[in-house]
This record gives C-alpha cells, sequence and structure tokens, in this order.
C-alpha cells in the first residue's frame, strides 16, 4: 500500500463513524495520484441521500485533504 493509499485510508477511517451512524459507508474506488483526483463510493444510506455530496464535500474531503494536500478534488463515483 502507498503511503498515499494509507493517508487517504486512515481519513476514511475517522469519518467512516460518523457515515455509519446514519446507515452509510464510503468506499476507496480510485486514486489518481497524477491529477490528484481521488474517487469514492457512497454506500448504504448515503448512496441515495440528498446530504451525500455535502458529506463528501465538507466531511470526507476535508479530511483527506488534510491528511494527503496534494489531493485537489474528491469525486463520488
Amino acid at each position: 500500500m502507498s503511503d498515499m493509499k494509507e493517508k487517504i485510508e486512515e481519513a476514511l477511517d475517522s469519518i467512516r463513524p460518523a457515515l455509519q451512524a446514519d446507515g452509510g459507508d464510503v468506499a476507496l474506488v480510485d486514486i489518481d495520484e497524477e491529477n490528484g483526483i481521488v474517487r469514492v463510493s457512497m454506500q448504504g444510506a448515503c448512496s441515495g441521500c440528498p446530504s451525500a455530496q455535502v458529506t463528501l464535500a465538507m466531511g470526507i474531503e476535508r479530511a483527506i485533504k488534510e491528511r494527503v494536500p496534494e489531493i485537489k478534488e474528491v469525486l463520488s463515483v
């Protein structure tokens, strides 16, 4: 596991309890290290939730960027 992937997984683990408390979850799908893009999959209740984009931007993206500043964007796929 690359250092970047490890840090991203740590970021996801830090926010996962809050997502699971609402019946959802998030999974890492892909890391485009060259372009600084992370793709995640919103799961469970998060997959159809209207607030998922806010959760993605304000929670998941922020947590990842704090640990891995070279990441520019987090996308939900």
